[in-house]
């Protein structure tokens, strides 16, 4: 998982303007050189454009046209912006401000709130929700979960487009929106919301926007006391942008005509947050001489990747798609995408865990395949599936590397180390930076073979392994590099949030997975109603679902798999279809129907051909689960494993269930997994409701499959038996 170059990590800095032109393609050069004047990059998917633009701010600086504290560089997530720091300062440009829209606005607003207002700025409020629920109690209204995070969404959509609470119903109506709850009823939440901060003296995320621009509109001077500072501006991910946040970018340039913005049209998929490519699209309207380039030329993906991007694009509808970019690859050919379908959810889980499997076992690295999905709540069962392939794996848009508790610990010992220096007896036997960090951490359970199995001892390995093995490259750029150095290095990319890669496949939204890339990618639940999602009704929500696959395609370097369930649970009526942007671009669409295969082989097409996956074990199709208490028949994932509708009555062995339970801890401690991954809870609670008396009636109850039932079935019938256990002596005591 890196981000779109193929830069070596640690690259001795230029040394010269000329040698920072070195190596760039004839576009990437004219976006690099010119530095006069309104400047737009249409960008690709993997055409390098931070690479583009970071070295156009580094030949700047060096070849002092630019001075480094007059130029901001802007963008939308703190990783970007740490990632484009640390390239300025791989570059030799140091002393260059690269942050996102907020961390900028809120730095200025700390600076002159005192001058614009008096005394100090209110702080800011963390978490929007809390005070969004109280809101809606006011109002007499409650709000469960989703209705909460919706309505808090709404909220944050309304501020970055500058609608007041008494607009919220209009705004709402005229933009398409599926509103939550009525819009009265949002617009009086919001209402309330924004009195509840007032009275609490506090702020939110949209407010320092709202309060950085309202500060430079009413107070000239202030806003003249910016330019002064920043004189030459760069905005990546431009079609991200926000009314609201161009606003503030128009206050930032003022009259001035020193400002590159970089984009692709065909990439905007946050549109619900009040994001909008128009502001990319019109910008050579609003800037008649500006310098135009465009960058086709893809590095990161082969020939059969772009040409499937390609596809997908050459039939989108509206303004975007007047302006998409046809990719060409600079990539030797490589596989062809492979299309799988699959006859049901676990199937295809169990599916892409095996193909993940072979791959890993074929050379490629863990860390280097994803499994790309629409909305994080198809998560889990890929982490089941992975879990039980002995596939480590990790959830992208979990806790950050460096605040992870091992990682902090590391970053004490190591430091502990650098200052004691050769009076440390750990490192007497350390002949050089790498052995001293493999000494170090050595103390905090890294050892140099990983652990079995894939939880929480095996995650805590892998964040150890990574910080050894950024040492290692560390010092192959710097042979003469300290432990103090790597130190200080570590130091940086902490704050810059620029974490060392992790060895575990990534599980990521597709929303999550922008601005990333993978050598393998697997992007699953494909069908209709989920990409795109059945709320996308207007012609530009689905044209928006279609740019969000085409992102996920342009993820992949080389190997693809796009993937459907043509049911959600085992002996599902097959009757999901996949996705309409599908059409035209798999194999066999438009001519003869795709086979569908009844087991969790499914078909797989590739290469303009249909084949079958090959099976190492045939799963037994099950016929569709009905209610044990009234004989309804079961959809619900949930109520499946419990072979009972949720409100129907039940008889539980409650000491059965603890002792399940029990049970369950003891085994994920000794394979050093998670518990949900010997059995969910909700597969527990069925077999403690049922109590199966043997393997036939225990194989029914879903979450036992046969190797489960492989490896606990015996355990279980005998918990179920009223047997004791070796071990459970150990819980009474």
């Amino acid at each position: 998982m890196t981000a779109a170059t193929d830069s070596p990590l640690f690259p001795q800095a230029p040394d010269s303007a000329d040698a920072v032109l070195e190596g760039l393609d004839p576009e990437q050069r004219e976006v690099a050189t010119a530095l006069h004047g309104p400047v737009c990059v249409l960008a690709g998917a993997g055409t390098g454009k931070t690479r583009a633009i970071t070295h156009r701010i580094a030949y700047g600086v060096r070849a002092g046209i630019l001075q480094p504290a007059s130029v901001l560089a802007v963008t939308f997530t703190q990783r970007a912006a740490g990632e484009m720091r640390g390239r300025l300062r791989r570059l030799g440009a140091h002393g260059v401000q690269a942050r996102t829209f907020h961390s900028a606005a809120l730095r200025q607003l700390q600076f002159f709130w005192p001058r614009a207002v008096g005394g100090d700025l209110p702080p800011l409020l963390e978490r929007k929700a809390p005070l969004v629920a109280e809101a809606a109690t006011r109002c007499r209204l409650r709000l469960d979960r989703n209705e909460l995070r919706d309505v808090t969404g709404e909220i944050e959509w309304a501020k970055v487009t500058q609608t007041v609470p008494e607009d919220y119903p209009a705004a709402a109506a005229k933009a398409g929106r599926e509103a939550p709850r009525d819009p009265a009823e949002t617009g009086r939440i919001y209402a309330l919301y924004e009195q509840l901060k007032r009275e609490r003296s506090v702020i939110d995320f949209e407010d320092v926007l709202l309060l950085t621009v309202g500060v430079l509109e009413e107070r000239p001077d202030i806003a003249e006391t910016v330019r002064a500072q920043y004189q030459h501006f760069v905005v990546d991910e431009y079609q991200d942008v926000s009314p609201l946040q161009q606003r503030l970018l128009e206050l930032w340039v003022g009259e001035r005509e020193n400002l590159c913005v970089v984009g692709d049209a065909s990439q905007t998929i946050y549109s619900f947050t009040g994001a909008t490519a128009d502001h990319l699209l019109d910008f050579r309207t609003r800037h008649p001489g500006a310098t135009v380039v465009k960058l086709v030329r893809d590095y990161r993906s082969t020939p059969q990747v772009v040409h499937l991007a390609n596809g997908l694009l050459s039939q989108a509808r509206g303004r975007a798609a007047e302006h998409r970019l046809e990719l060409v690859s600079q990539r030797e050919p490589g596989p062809d995408p492979v299309f799988a379908e699959y006859a049901d959810e676990p199937g295809e889980a169990e599916g892409t865990a095996r193909r993940i499997r072979d791959l890993i076992a074929s050379g490629v690295p863990a860390s280097q395949i994803a499994v790309l999905f629409r909305i994080n709540a198809q998560s889990e069962i890929y982490e089941q599936a992975l879990a039980d392939a002995g596939v480590p794996c990790q959830l992208r848009g979990a806790e950050r590397f460096f605040e992870r508790p091992e990682v902090r610990e590391a970053f004490v010992v190591l430091r502990g180390a650098a200052r004691a220096g050769g009076n440390d007896a750990l490192l007497d036997d350390a002949v050089d930076l790498p052995s001293q960090v493999r000494a170090v951490l050595g103390t905090k359970g890294w050892t140099p073979e990983p652990p079995a199995g894939a939880g929480a001892v095996r995650d805590r390995w892998e964040s150890l392994a990574a910080l050894v093995r950024l040492s290692a490259d560390f010092a192959a750029a710097h042979p003469q590099a300290t432990l103090a150095d790597l130190v200080t290095e570590l130091d940086e990319r902490a704050r810059a949030q620029h974490a060392p890669t992790v060895e575990g496949v990534t599980l990521a939204s597709l929303h999550a997975a922008k601005g990333l890339e993978w050598d393998a990618v697997f992007l699953v639940g494909l069908t209709d109603g989920m990409l795109p999602l059945t709320y996308a009704k207007t012609d530009a929500q689905a044209e928006e679902e279609r740019r969000l696959l085409y992102v996920g395609i342009t993820r992949a370097r080389r190997v693809l798999t796009l993937s459907w369930a043509l049911a959600r649970s085992p002996g599902g009526r097959p009757s999901r279809q996949p996705s309409r942007f599908l059409k035209g671009l798999r194999p066999g669409t438009g001519q003869a129907a795709v086979s569908r295969l009844g087991t969790a082989t499914g078909s797989v097409e590739g290469g303009g051909f249909t084949r079958r996956v090959p099976e190492t074990r045939q799963r037994t199709r099950r016929a569709p689960a009905r209610c044990r208490v009234c004989g309804r028949t079961l959809t619900d994932p949930g109520e499946v494993k419990l072979m009972r509708c949720e409100d129907c009555p039940s008889e539980l062995d409650e000491v059965l269930y603890e002792r399940l339970h029990r049970w369950r801890a003891r085994q994920a401690a000794r394979i050093g997994q998670p518990d949900y991954c010997v059995f969910t809870d909700k597969t527990l609670l069925a077999i403690a409701e049922t109590v199966p008396g043997d393997e036939a009636a225990l194989s029914r109850i879903s979450g036992v499959r046969s190797r489960k039932l492989q490896q606990y079935g015996a355990d279980v019938l005998a918990l179920c038996a009223g047997e004791v256990l070796p071990g459970e002596e150990d819980d009474e005591t």
